[in-house]
């Protein structure tokens, strides 16, 4: 790949920061430069480090793409802002779905309906109105290592797989934490001031909810799957785990509701222990907490009556469905 790893037992996170603050310095020089925040804490610590490197001369968008998380766009605006880093949310959703109509396979669904409108459409116009040349993002090491492996396309990898942005694009991508893994980039995201919400956040695709949804993604489908991903994560969120998440089948399936069938959708609960998402094992729930937040999700989710739990580990399972 190309790239040397540095693991957490390894890693100076304060040499690391100056080193990379240098970075974007000089790759930026004089100009102007963006940061694309996705809600996630690689993203986070990406642009802390371009804002600690270049103050107001960085411009920080959220990109509401319509797959994320219950009011994520305003979250986020509102952290940064604690930080004294201003965040203009993009409302780009009609440009996503529109990109996502049809598309049912995962990887189409991913360099269609995902890659292409970011960089090319959605980054390359904010650049643009920006007068910058350089966007910032958070690609991490274990993105690379399944993207060159044909685990998955990540949305977010290009030159490691042959494919320089300048020319596929028209401008330069700077990935200061690509030697990192999730564990170091928490580390990172501590020593820069982030709060605990945010560095500790579960990991969050870049993909957001299209990656949690089997089959065409659709806004009624997002809306489905947003809220039982709420109620998962509320009611996980003191597990101890690595990432806990809702998945939406694309198949449906027979329930009963007031004595009448009810043919209706499937959500599937995946909650992970790992230390860097490259192996992982089903976190062991108390079944009486599963039954809880299945009787919740089929009782306030519109169209829900079946809610299962993920038992495979990775591999040969992934964390992620699609």
């Amino acid at each position: 790949m190309g790239i040397t790893e540095i693991p957490l037992d390894k890693l100076d996170t304060e040499a690391f920061i100056e080193q990379q603050v240098a970075a974007i310095r000089e790759a930026a020089a004089d100009g102007i430069a963006m940061s694309a925040l996705s809600g996630g804490v690689d993203s986070a610590v990406v642009t802390l480090l371009a804002h600690r490197a270049l103050g107001t001369r960085l411009k920080s968008y959220f990109i509401d793409t319509g797959l994320m998380r219950e009011n994520e766009p305003q979250q986020i605006v509102d952290w940064f802002a604690a930080l004294d880093v201003k965040v203009e949310v993009v409302d780009a959703a009609d440009r996503f779905f529109e990109a996502l109509r049809g598309l049912t396979d995962p990887e189409r669904k991913r360099e269609q309906g995902i890659t292409q409108p970011f960089y090319k459409d959605v980054f390359a116009d904010l650049l643009r109105r920006a007068n910058a040349n350089i966007l910032l993002q958070g690609t991490n090491f274990t993105d690379v290592q399944e993207t060159a492996a044909g685990v998955k396309r990540q949305h977010n990898v290009f030159t490691q797989i042959g494919i320089d942005p300048q020319k596929a694009f028209g401008y330069k991508v700077l990935e200061p934490i690509l030697a990192l893994r999730k564990p170091a980039i928490r580390a990172v995201g501590r020593a820069l001031g982030l709060p605990t919400e945010l560095a500790q956040r579960p990991p969050f695709p870049g993909p957001a909810l299209a990656a949690r949804i089997i089959g065409e993604v659709t806004r009624e489908r997002v809306a489905i799957v947003r809220q039982a991903t709420a109620i998962v994560e509320e009611g996980l969120c003191d597990s101890g785990a690595f990432q806990y998440l809702a998945v939406l089948h694309q198949d449906r399936v027979t329930g009963v509701r007031d004595g009448k069938r009810d043919f209706g959708y499937q959500i599937e609960i995946r909650c992970w222990d790992s230390q860097d998402a490259v192996t992982a094992v089903p976190t062991e729930i108390p079944f009486a907490r599963l039954r809880a937040l299945a009787d919740r999700i089929t009782g306030t989710v519109p169209g829900v009556v079946s809610v299962t739990y993920h038992i495979a580990a990775k591999p040969p399972s992934c964390i992620e469905a699609v």
